[in-house]
């Protein structure tokens, strides 16, 4: 377990979460601002899953968000290291039927404080399409401030950091 919240636990991938994880991005609403495609079928997200490095590359990554009340998998949040930029984001994405209820808020927050307190970094970012209004107002919930715009994936898109 990387860390936990009041109702979350959040922790690195497994090859088990390979059903979630091919769940979710089979969801066109789930991935409609991000720019990624859906997995061919669960074996193509095992198959991810098995390949993902960040962990062992930088300390860090994108991780599982498992809800303590009953253990289910709601979604994946945490940070990135791009290092064609240089830069660390903080990142989310959870199923439909949990979103507005502050998880990614929660998770997100969590993510970012860890980075900031735990790995000693000095700036984190977070991006998002513009017209996607939840994820820009999560970012800002956890403190983040407007830095600049951007294209994303084709479209206009926000970068916010910390301050």
């Amino acid at each position: 377990m990387v860390m936990q919240t009041p109702r979350l636990l959040i922790r690195e991938f497994i090859p088990a979460d390979a059903e979630s994880f091919y769940l979710l991005n089979a969801d066109p609403e789930v991935i409609r601002y991000t720019g990624d495609e859906a997995f061919a079928d669960i074996a193509a997200a095992r198959e991810f899953l098995r390949g993902y490095d960040h962990y062992e590359k930088y300390g860090f990554g994108r991780w599982a968000v498992i809800r303590k009340e009953d253990g289910e998998f709601l979604g994946w949040c945490g940070l990135k290291y791009s290092p064609e930029v240089d830069e660390c984001d903080v990142g989310f994405r959870f199923f439909t039927k949990h979103w507005n209820r502050g998880y990614a808020t929660e998770a997100a927050r969590a993510s970012l404080d860890y980075g900031l307190s735990h790995l000693q970094m000095k700036t984190i970012v977070g991006r998002a399409m513009k017209a996607n209004t939840a994820s820009v107002r999560v970012l800002e919930k956890i403190g983040m401030v407007y830095w600049k715009a951007m294209a994303f994936h084709g479209d206009e898109g926000v970068v916010y950091r910390t301050p």
